[in-house]
């Protein structure tokens, strides 16, 4: 009786194992040469310095990608989480964007500008964290015009997200 119940389970383990869906893809992989992940960003990329663009880079994205999207983030803006930086519609060909440049479509962050602003988080608040998040899509573009917001490209992204990866640093004024 004990050689069945094990012979059946093995087989229900075998059967179970054996998925139809698609293997998850690894992930993104992104890093830059203004800081580390999860280390401090440098005055030169915030509000108390040049506030220019940080170098971001990624690989290790699926070929089928048609087009990538950006997205800044600090989720510990009070109130909510607040966008930084947001482009679009960059071309599948492009992995990198130079400190300072821009690529694709700019959005508009919660600043109310078109492109970067960088970290600028209140004088009392400890360390905020700054997510730099790219997202592999299986289209060319979101047919959205200039100045769309994060949470207008976050829904036109939906169900065109192949995969994604992050990198953060921290800033504390």
């Amino acid at each position: 009786m004990l050689t069945i119940r094990i012979l059946i389970l093995s087989v229900l383990f075998i059967a179970c194992s054996k998925s139809t869906q698609p293997l998850t893809p690894s992930g993104i992989s992104v890093s830059s040469n203004s800081f580390t992940n999860g280390g401090q960003i440098p005055v030169k990329y915030t509000c108390d310095g040049q506030d220019i663009s940080v170098h971001i880079k990624w690989s290790n994205y699926p070929q089928e990608t048609k087009s990538f999207v950006l997205i800044m983030s600090d989720p510990d803006a009070p109130g909510s989480t607040f966008y930084h930086w947001i482009l679009y519609d960059i071309p599948a060909n492009i992995n990198e964007i130079q400190e300072g440049q821009s690529v694709g479509v700019k959005g508009r962050n919660d600043f109310g500008n078109l492109g970067y602003n960088g970290p600028c988080p209140p004088s009392v608040d400890p360390a905020h964290r700054y997510y730099i998040t790219i997202y592999a899509l299986n289209v060319q573009s979101l047919a959205l015009n200039q100045g769309a917001n994060a949470n207008q490209v976050l829904q036109a992204m939906e169900g065109k997200i192949i995969t994604k990866g992050q990198i953060y640093g921290t800033y504390k004024r």
